[in-house]
């Protein structure tokens, strides 16, 4: 974790995308802090589109915590309970979510995007895969989200360098 850190740390804006951005080299604009251009429906497939809306809320609140370094923007997107998880070394690492509001604040801001490449929907409940570029490091995250009263949460992250 700590090379993510190092490697994040080194870059400036962050800009987040639901687009087409396999190779991890594409970004989009925003348009008055709204994220321009909606998930390709056929990758959430079995989702409403108020279900993909809702899930890319708490996405994007993810990323622009990243994008202002500042972990309060993010904590709504999370459940209090929730945890990271992560290999480092070969050895597993589970974390509260704390350490990646720890993360943002530490790091400032920095560049991201990121895209949906799955989801799967079952009322109130949802697991997600979306690729990410944070600076010029590129992820394989995965997100457990519970809607809830106050909408989607994630409950987990859990995430592969690429």
């Amino acid at each position: 974790m700590k090379n993510i850190l190092i490697t994040l740390s080194i870059i400036g804006i962050l800009i987040t995308s639901c687009g087409e951005n396999k190779n991890c080299n594409e970004t989009m604009t925003t348009t008055d802090n709204k994220y321009e251009n909606m998930c390709d429906s056929t990758k959430c497939s079995n989702a409403t589109a108020e279900e993909i809306a809702g899930i890319r809320k708490a996405l994007d609140l993810y990323c622009e915590a990243s994008v202002k370094g500042d972990s309060k923007i993010a904590e709504p997107a999370f459940a209090p309970t929730a945890t990271m998880s992560y290999t480092e070394d070969g050895k597993l690492v589970s974390v509260p979510i704390e350490a990646l509001f720890d993360y943002y604040n530490q790091t400032g801001s920095q560049p991201a995007s990121y895209e949906i490449t799955s989801c799967n929907v079952a009322t109130d409940v949802a697991i997600v895969s979306i690729d990410s570029k944070f600076g010029e490091t590129c992820f394989a995250d995965m997100f457990t989200l519970v809607k809830d009263g106050n909408g989607w949460k994630i409950i987990s992250k859990v995430y592969h360098v690429k």
